[in-house]
């Protein structure tokens, strides 16, 4: 049977960031990812400030600022009858941290893939899935796990973390039921292509509201990545309308755009997310720890969930390396890590939560085909506001900085090309 000291489950942005940072302490860790690469369109591919921030206090920032990425500077919602109002202006936080990085996500976690793998204590297993939880005495020993094969074999840890998402295998395997809250739209993600010469900054965010529906265009370099909401549960309605019915939803919501809707070929070019906003009242077991969206799961208004998964590795990592380096983990340890995480997280989905009563529900209900008049009156004549919202957004309630032991020599802040 192997034995590790960590074992991770799910290479996703907290699992890749809690692999690298506790490598760093000098933890035996491995990482399991179920796929045999990262190459997922439409996954989260945003790197708030605080994650640059702490990519800067690891030593790696100059890699990070070589990757292709563009960057979103402000959040700006057009107004039909005057001029686009600014709802957040992100040059307003201090610099070089003063935008969001908008990346493939496939790009950011080989990024941290490739930091990790210089740590001798770091093992990541690709093409391999946890099926089930090892216990023994009430405790969890270690996870059950398919080979690329299809072999079983037992993997052996002092911890197990889930950080396999909002489905996780490893929650539901532990008897961790989170309690949910509703949520009144599901969102279809698809491209639409990007002409040379069109204006629109890039990674500019662009919606577009109907009665009972709306769209969120983010501008790439060449191509559009839209996001259509309409209510929770009408997948089936959608797709029965066939992709000619879809097109002209999106037509309809963006004319400027009509032109090349045929890009849609088929209803297959469009992915659905079942959106979900839900937490776990207690995050761990004797032995398993959960964090990011195993723990909490995210609405994608505010575009929120990467960040605050990230940040959850962090102070995992702080919070447990010493006893993981001891070989003994106590129930008391995952009980700081949660207590650290608990609040900034709730702080954050009780504004998701307002942002679906106040803006989305009435959209999706087809009372309101636009933006709250009183919100942009107030993003117009209070300028602290779009000052407030990018800090909010970029950094969160409680951002966590890079622990003292893993931090490398050039890890000062990069100056902002």
């Amino acid at each position: 049977m192997e034995k590790t000291g960590c074992a991770v489950v799910g290479g996703g942005p907290a699992g890749m960031m809690l692999g690298l940072l506790l490598a760093r302490a000098g933890v035996q860790v491995t990482v399991l990812e179920k796929h045999a690469d990262f190459l997922r369109d439409f996954r989260g591919d945003t790197v708030h400030p605080s994650t640059v921030r702490l990519i800067d206090e690891l030593g790696l920032g100059q890699e990070f600022r070589q990757l292709p990425q563009s960057r979103l500077k402000s959040v700006v919602f057009p107004v039909p009858d005057g001029p686009p109002v600014t709802m957040g202006d992100f040059d307003a936080l201090p610099s070089p941290y003063n935008y969001i990085a908008m990346m493939p996500q496939w790009d950011f976690l080989n990024f941290l893939a490739r930091a990790a793998a210089e740590e001798p204590g770091f093992t990541l297993l690709m093409s391999h899935s946890a099926t089930a939880l090892m216990r023994d005495g009430g405790r969890v020993r270690g996870v059950r796990l398919r080979t690329p094969d299809g072999a079983q074999a037992d993997l052996q840890a002092d911890l197990v973390v889930a950080t396999d998402g909002r489905h996780s295998v490893l929650r539901a395997a532990a008897g961790l039921a989170p309690k949910e809250f509703p949520v009144p739209f599901d969102t279809w993600w698809f491209r639409l292509p990007r002409h040379p010469n069109e204006a629109g900054e890039v990674a500019g965010l662009v919606p577009a509201f109907g009665p009972g529906e709306a769209l969120v265009g983010l501008t790439r370099t060449d191509y559009y990545q839209m996001g259509y909401l309409a209510p929770k549960g009408t997948d089936a309605r959608i797709r029965a309308e066939g992709v000619e019915g879809f097109r002209r939803r999106i037509a309809a919501l963006r004319p400027d755009l009509a032109d090349r809707v045929d890009a849609i070929r088929s209803l297959d070019d469009l992915h659905w997310l079942d959106v979900r906003l839900d937490r776990l009242q207690s995050w761990h077991i004797n032995g398993l720890l959960c964090i990011g969206d195993a723990a909490h799961a995210m609405s994608p208004a505010g575009g929120v969930g990467i960040n605050l998964a990230v940040q959850d590795a962090v102070a995992a990592a702080e919070l447990l390396a010493p006893a993981l380096l001891r070989g003994r983990v106590s129930a008391a340890d995952l009980r700081r890590v949660e207590r650290r995480r608990r609040p900034p997280t709730v702080v954050v989905q009780t504004a998701q939560r307002l942002m679906h009563r106040a803006v989305f529900g009435p959209i999706m209900a087809g009372k309101r085909t636009k933006f709250p008049a009183a919100a942009l009156f107030v993003a117009r004549r209070v300028p602290a506001v779009r000052r407030i919202i990018p800090r909010l957004i970029g950094f969160g309630p409680r951002p966590e900085h890079a622990p003292a032991f893993a931090r490398r020599v050039g890890s000062a802040p990069q100056p902002q090309p």
